[in-house]
């Protein structure tokens, strides 16, 4: 079975000029592939840190396409350089790209690439800060609890410990005007189509369990066709030594998720959308608000209209922007809460 994460999808690439900073290509090694990275300068000036963008899930072409420019112009606009590179097989980066790369090893790759920066003397690799969107929520508090000199986290569209593409599912579903029987059903297949593949259960047993699920557009189109019978028996034993949520049934992504997030002790700021279909922003928000807030300091800031990936949206849906050719206008404050942000850290 194909395994399911959330993911942020291309709309990430950058929408303004750089005309504040300048850039420059510096690769680093991790387990002996060279990933591609850009580095990206204030102009005439020292950079007060150095801000890692980590990705969120799927592919990347993110140093030619120029990702997150905007975001990366906003950061150097308040005097801090940023970091961001290819994944494994993706654009100019060794090696082979794996969907399933676990977050405890994408955490290891964004130590590493702090390691390189610190032993080339970049300027600013004194200050070490985290960007990070979707996935990257998983990614970031482990890299803060493994290393111990983070100086700031920034949190977008962030998750919490378990698998959310129930709640992908169920917002998509109801966005495409499925009534809410029919949304339960479909959801409830798709629950026990999880529990079969994680016990061991055959692929006739899980075509069986998910008649509708597996006609449904939103999930054909998202699986791009289907789950497949080789597709299903390639993934099975991978998925069958994740854990399960005995309450919920969902995926557990990252054990003691409460614990990790705990023991952050930097200043965190935390981004949502408020018409994110991608991750239960709200869910997230009160983890946040159980977890860092008595012991860190932390702000949480949610813009209304915007997307997962913080853009203005009607819907929210997971293919909107694709399909309504919605303009990439960035929420309404977005950019300016970081800068601001960022500035009263000083």
């Amino acid at each position: 079975m194909k395994r399911i994460v959330i993911l942020s999808l291309l709309f990430l690439i950058g929408l303004s000029s750089k005309a504040q900073t300048k850039e420059e290509i510096l690769d680093f090694k991790f387990e002996g592939v060279v990933l591609n990275g850009v580095l990206t300068i204030p102009k005439n000036t020292n950079p007060k840190g150095i801000v890692l963008i980590v990705h969120g899930s799927g592919r990347t072409n993110a140093v030619a396409q120029e990702w997150y420019s905007d975001v990366r112009e906003t950061i150097g606009r308040v005097g801090y350089a940023t970091y961001m590179w290819d994944k494994m097989g993706c654009g100019k980066s060794g090696g082979t790209f794996n969907y399933n790369q676990s977050v405890q090893h994408s955490a290891l790759e964004v130590i590493a690439a702090i390691q390189t920066l610190k032993e080339k003397e970049i300027p600013g690799s004194d200050k070490i800060g985290l960007w990070g969107i979707s996935r990257a929520g998983w990614i970031n508090p482990i890299v803060i609890n493994q290393y111990k000199d983070i100086a700031f986290w920034i949190s977008v569209s962030g998750v919490d410990g378990k698998e959310n593409f129930k709640y992908l599912l169920q917002q998509n579903l109801r966005i495409n005007g499925l009534p809410k029987d029919s949304v339960d059903l479909i959801v409830d297949e798709w629950l026990n189509g999880v529990k079969i593949s994680h016990s061991g259960g055959s692929f006739k047993a899980y075509q069986n369990a998910t008649p509708n699920l597996g006609k449904n557009p939103f999930w054909l189109r998202f699986t791009q066709g289907g789950i497949t019978e080789e597709g299903y028996y390639a993934y099975q034993p991978t998925f069958m030594k994740e854990e399960l949520d005995e309450w919920t049934g969902l995926q557990v992504y990252i054990k003691d998720f409460d614990s990790i997030l705990s023991n952050v002790n930097c200043p965190v700021l935390a981004l949502f959308g408020e018409n994110d279909m991608n991750v239960d922003w709200q869910k997230t928000k009160a983890l946040y608000e159980r977890t860092l807030a008595p012991h860190t300091d932390l702000t949480i800031k949610s813009f209304p209209d915007c997307n997962h990936n913080l853009f203005e949206c009607k819907t929210g849906g997971f293919y909107e922007m694709q399909d309504s050719n919605l303009p990439f206008n960035r929420c309404e404050g977005f950019l300016n809460a970081m800068a601001d942000w960022l500035n009263e850290k000083e």
